[in-house]
């Protein structure tokens, strides 16, 4: 049996990756980063269904989409991070691990920035590792999905 692919949403603003404010989120454009989670996930044995939108519905329909179609989520929201309880509603309703990923420290930013809307759904968080923070959330959940069924694994 094979396993559904791991959908890797993209929310707002983040098809300028590579041309938008480079010093915070590097030069990589959108097209290198689905380039680099394609061969990190071929390489774990995972698939990979890459997507980005800028609309808040369109991220909502994938996530409903996500739970009947992917074995996992990772999620870059955006802004929406930070203020769409439609995407948390959304989420909430997923039986699937979703991993929440922002290329930069939220953090180290604009105070607006340090709460988030999808944390409260997301089973980790990763954030201020650049592009690279994409490959660790399909590392960790390849040992997740990939692991020999147990006990303590379920």
């Amino acid at each position: 049996m094979s396993l559904k692919p791991v959908f890797i949403l993209n929310g707002p603003n983040l098809n300028l990756l590579g041309t938008r404010e480079p010093e915070i989120y590097g030069r990589e454009t959108l097209t290198d980063l689905h380039v680099r989670c394609q061969s990190r996930a071929a390489a774990l044995g995972l698939s990979v269904d890459f997507r980005q939108s800028n609309s808040e519905g369109q991220l909502i329909d994938w996530v409903h989409e996500a739970g009947r179609h992917a074995s996992a989520v990772i999620l870059n929201a955006g802004a929406y991070t930070h203020t769409s309880i439609a995407l948390l509603d959304a989420l909430q309703t997923l039986s699937v691990p979703c991993v929440e990923v922002h290329l930069s420290n939220i953090y180290k930013r604009e105070n607006f920035r340090h709460f988030s809307f999808v944390s409260k759904a997301a089973w980790g968080v990763i954030c201020g590792f650049g592009p690279k923070g994409y490959e660790v959330a399909l590392d960790v959940l390849a040992d997740k999905l990939l692991a020999p069924a147990s006990p303590g694994n379920s």
